[in-house]
């Protein structure tokens, strides 16, 4: 079941969900908008592979800025963090969407990681990138996507229980670490 206002907010004002910093206003009908934070990371354009197993080449050539805005030029593809930290209970899980505005500028928030666990805390870390044929400019602080609220049963082992948990208390973009998972 998607949560609706009301019990968005009855969620987050009984701490079931917890929201940091918390804005009302934020509440729509059937999601919570989310802001951009002020950290963005991306890669130095260049022809050294990205290897997901091995570190080094995640960690090299990375650009990093913390800014009231930042222009994404056509094509960037920029790591960005979310204002609001969240925590999830062990029974609601929550999905990342952009906000219609925001896409109708060529600015998509995230790739594929719009997946938020049950039992996950934490900052999120969009995926964003300029699809326009124009740099766009965006601003911490601005509402950039909304998080949809899904119950379901109580997660065996949710997120916080995971020994793998690579992104459990981030508080900022944080880059891949794909790494730390077994080579097949």
């Amino acid at each position: 079941m998607i949560l609706v206002d009301w019990q968005i907010h009855d969620r987050i004002r009984r701490g079931f969900i917890r929201v940091d910093p918390f804005d009302p206003a934020m509440i729509q009908p059937n999601s919570l908008d989310i802001r951009l934070g002020d950290h963005f990371v991306w890669y130095t354009p260049g022809e050294r592979v990205i290897d997901p197993y091995a570190r080094e080449t995640i960690d090299a050539d990375v650009n990093e800025l913390r800014a009231t805005s930042m222009v994404l030029q056509p094509g960037q593809f920029v790591l960005s963090e979310t204002l609001e930290v969240i925590e999830l209970p062990d029974d609601i899980v929550a999905s990342i969407e952009g906000k219609s505005s925001i896409a109708r500028l060529g600015i998509e928030l995230h790739q594929t990681g719009g997946w938020i666990d049950a039992g996950f805390r934490g900052s999120i870390t969009l995926e964003m990138c300029n699809a326009n044929q124009r740099p766009v400019r965006v601003y911490a602080g601005m509402p950039v996507g909304q998080l949809v609220f899904y119950t379901t049963e109580k997660a065996e082992r949710p997120y916080f229980l995971k020994a793998d948990a690579k992104y459990m208390n981030q508080r900022q973009a944080t880059l891949s670490r794909y790494y730390e998972n077994p080579r097949i």
